[in-house]
């Protein structure tokens, strides 16, 4: 709880008069956008998720880098491109996520890029499966002013990690962890918030306790259990964990399986975050991992035109109307997805 509430006050820290006002108007509009089921909108993103690329190393079930099933292109976010929306978006943004799909640390610029947010004083965080950390890297994720370092660990031992992290090598992503926070206490530097992420499944559920002993062991900050979104799901499926208070499925009376939260006609993430994908394409929302509602292009629009453009206002309105006729709504899991 202790190094919770130190990254809480990181975070809090870099909180502008711009960010907090940004915040506020966003919330408001939202309120008020629910009451009248007229999508007002006030302020820009409180939260994006910017996508350094698609490429990953791994080849992991349930994630569309890992299955290489993508219809969208694979590729690496230009400098370039980065720098446009940072630069319009800075001032009034609170929370920055290099995170999409894909590994940010397979991009050649990715610790360029975050040292760019940082510098202005935008908190920053990034997930990566932990297989390109080493001694220099950790160094310079430190130097680079990172604030929050994610690491999915979903298993303890090689047998269980592999069996979801396919193609991964649980001894590389422990010493990477060990390592960087040696880095950390080294260079005297209390970022990043290290974080070991557990995916929480059925092969791996009876490991919960110890990752915990394992994080402790490391010295790393924190550990997060999260609960898996599963494509195939109504069925069953061999991912389901058996344990229900980590699962984002329940069993229904007809003996298939349903998500558990409801598809409310409304949704407070359309008002304080987006994602961007590496190729400049904004999409309302972290389950569309192909990109099939592009509300626009940062390539050749600004972020603020497409933010407030009709085709977004549109988007917005369905929701109110009727969220289930969007698909990627459909097995829209917020609310279910983390557990502490």
């Amino acid at each position: 709880m202790l190094e919770r509430g130190k990254d809480g006050l990181n975070f809090l820290s870099k909180q502008t008069w711009s960010r907090t006002k940004n915040i506020l108007s966003n919330y408001s509009g939202y309120l008020q956008s629910r009451y009248s089921k007229d999508p007002r909108h006030h302020g820009l993103p409180i939260s994006i998720s910017i996508e350094p690329t698609t490429a990953c190393n791994l080849r992991c079930p349930e994630c569309p880098s890992g299955l290489r099933s993508f219809t969208r292109p694979t590729g690496m976010l230009e400098p370039a491109l980065f720098h446009k929306v940072i630069d319009e978006l800075a001032p009034t943004l609170s929370y920055l996520i290099f995170y999409f799909q894909g590994e940010p640390f397979l991009h050649k610029n990715f610790l360029e890029l975050v040292s760019y947010a940082s510098e202005r004083g935008v908190y920053t965080a990034t997930s990566t499966n932990g297989h390109f950390i080493n001694e220099d890297t950790s160094r310079r994720i430190v130097k680079s002013g990172l604030d929050r370092l994610i690491i999915s660990i979903d298993g303890t031992t090689q047998e269980t990690f592999e069996s979801y992290r396919v193609g991964g090598q649980l001894d590389k992503v422990l010493n990477g962890a060990k390592q960087m926070m040696e880095a950390k206490k080294e260079m005297g530097s209390a970022t990043p918030h290290v974080m070991f992420q557990f995916l929480v499944v059925r092969p791996n559920e009876h490991q919960i306790e110890d990752v915990k002993s394992l994080a402790g062991e490391i010295g790393v900050n924190e550990v997060k259990f999260k609960t898996a979104q599963i494509y195939d799901y109504q069925h069953g499926n061999d991912l389901i964990p058996t344990i229900d208070k980590y699962s984002r499925y329940k069993r229904t009376s007809n003996g298939q399986f349903a998500i558990k939260n409801k598809l409310l006609d409304h949704c407070w993430k359309m008002w304080h975050s987006c994602v961007i994908t590496w190729d400049g394409k904004v999409v309302p929302c972290c389950f569309d991992k192909d990109a099939h509602h592009v509300m626009g292009d940062c390539n050749n629009k600004s972020f603020g035109e497409i933010w407030n453009s009709d085709s977004y206002r549109l988007f917005r309105q369905q929701l109110f109307q009727s969220r289930s006729t969007i698909e990627m709504c459909r097995n829209c899991t917020e609310g279910t997805k983390v557990w502490a």
